[in-house]
């Protein structure tokens, strides 16, 4: 058998190029890069900074008009070994982006309050970092420890009937981090920032 060095190298670039775009499939979505909780005057509050990319597909629906509807969801949990955990805290943001033809700028909003952006990415990273809502620290125990869990999805259910058919048969929709979980010590947070004022 008789095999060229042209067929060996076609072969090894058709293997590189599958493991290349293996790697450009997985790196679409959303993936949570950092958490904390910060210590503020009045209570606790939790921060998510995580990375987003869109494929291609939900680009060009974005770019022809469709708003796209990000949740980000905050909870903080305290464990029982008698029962179920005990749920001390959960928060829900929802934050919209929407792509304006004339204008040609992304407009991410919550609420009544938005920003305009010349570019995609500079949208996606403010939408990347989002805070929970203000938790009061008698919620929290400065003795106990608890499990703070953040996440960022795309909310299918806020697509057009067309596209939650196409979020539903397959995976170009599913933009989730998935529950990000950390245990937190409220009593050693507040240490740590007394030291450092």
């Amino acid at each position: 058998m008789d095999f060229s060095m042209p067929y060996y190298i076609k072969l090894l670039s058709l293997i590189l190029l599958a493991w290349l775009g293996m790697g450009l499939a997985h790196a679409e979505g959303i993936s949570v890069e950092k958490t904390e909780m910060r210590l503020r005057d009045d209570g606790y509050q939790l921060a998510l900074r995580s990375r987003i990319t869109l494929n291609v597909d939900v680009q060009q629906a974005l770019t022809h008009g469709i708003p796209l509807y990000f949740v980000s969801e905050f909870a903080v949990t305290r464990s029982r070994w008698y029962w179920l955990d005990e749920e001390i805290f959960r928060s829900e943001q929802s934050n919209k982006l929407s792509y304006n033809v004339l204008t040609r700028q992304y407009r991410l909003s919550r609420g009544a309050l938005f920003q305009n952006f010349a570019s995609l990415n500079d949208a996606l990273q403010v939408l990347g970092r989002q805070s929970s809502t203000l938790i009061p620290s008698d919620l929290l125990s400065k003795q106990g420890s608890y499990v703070a869990a953040v996440r960022l999805r795309l909310d299918t259910k806020q697509l057009p009937t067309l596209f939650q058919v196409n979020a539903l048969t397959g995976k170009d929709w599913d933009l989730d981090s998935g529950w990000y979980r950390l245990v937190l010590a409220p009593g050693d947070l507040a240490a740590n920032e007394g030291a450092t004022e």
